[in-house]
């Protein structure tokens, strides 16, 4: 039976920049509305080339041991086998994060 944990990518964006990381960790938070990511996972660099939004994220998250995302800014969390790149890719002026509350009450009958 494999022990190894699994791997997750995970896409979100965050000041109109989509990001995406890869991760161990995966759960719904304690805190309402949130999702809590933890243990990331950074490529070791064999070559030369380095891309400039991997090394943006790995400064970015040095010190940091769980992040918690809004679920409203989360595209899409994946099981993966393979471990890809972290990157940041700027989104275009269309493409924006459209808030919107998780929990909206009903009017009560008058």
């Amino acid at each position: 039976m494999s022990t190894k944990k699994p791997l997750f990518r995970i896409q979100f964006i965050s000041n109109g920049e989509r990001y995406e990381l890869f991760v161990r960790e995966v759960c719904q938070g304690n805190m309402f509305g949130f999702i809590e990511i933890g243990d990331f996972v950074w490529d070791s660099h064999t070559s030369l080339v380095l891309d400039p939004s991997h090394e943006k994220l790995k400064a970015e998250f040095a010190d940091v041991t769980r992040t918690y995302v809004p679920m409203h800014s989360v595209l899409r969390i994946d099981e993966v086998n393979k471990q890809g790149t972290s990157k940041i890719t700027q989104l275009s002026d269309k493409i924006m994060a459209f808030p919107t509350p998780i929990y909206t009450p009903k009017n009560s009958p008058k």
